[in-house]
């Protein structure tokens, strides 16, 4: 295995991490996967549990850390949700050779970049304005409270969090392509084989 083996690609909620890693994986699936997070959030419409996340229990999650198999975990004390990277997913790719994508908050990104020597990448969206109308769009149930106070975490983050990353990757509205492009440079720059 030579190369680097994970990357973190971060950003303030709505800003396009998840969509940047998807499309990354589409375009290089027999070298990257993403990881799968486990989290106590309920499941929304559409959602596959292994897939998009595992989805446990408190009691279930709080047991797998307590086991070891959750590697690094952040609770979010207004949603009372907990989300961590689940030991066997995470190293049964890393294992069988593939480069995985991460989309940790500040807690994993500092975490990956000290115990696995991941480059990281901070997805910064065009304008604050347009991450509200992105997270309408992606879950339409959620209250205009909760979309302020997201909104107002994703200002902390960019103002506080942004210069902890290697990288700072603009990602505007209907600009995607650009975004993407971008990434895939700087992971060849950073020594990750996307190379069959």
């Amino acid at each position: 295995m030579t190369g680097k083996h994970v990357l973190v690609i971060a950003g303030p909620t709505g800003s396009g991490e998840s969509t940047i890693t998807n499309e990354i994986v589409k375009r290089h699936p027999d070298r990257v996967k993403r990881i799968v997070t486990a989290t106590t959030r309920q499941k929304r419409a559409g959602e596959v549990d292994g897939v998009d996340y595992y989805f446990f229990t408190k009691e279930r999650f709080l047991k797998e850390k307590e086991a070891g198999n959750i590697l690094e975990s952040t609770y979010i004390k207004s949603r009372d949700t907990y989300y961590g990277t689940y030991a066997p997913d995470f190293l049964g790719k890393i294992n069988a050779g593939y480069v995985v994508i991460m989309n940790p908050d500040i807690v994993g990104a500092k975490y990956y970049k000290e115990h696995y020597s991941a480059a990281t990448i901070f997805i910064l969206p065009g304008k604050m304005d347009e991450l509200g109308d992105r997270l309408r769009h992606r879950n339409p149930e959620m209250s205009e409270q909760d979309i302020v106070i997201r909104l107002e975490n994703a200002r902390q983050e960019v103002e506080n969090e942004r210069s902890f990353y290697d990288h700072v990757v603009m990602n505007e509205n209907g600009k995607i392509e650009t975004a993407v492009a971008r990434v895939i440079e700087i992971m060849r720059t950073e020594g990750y084989n996307l190379d069959v």
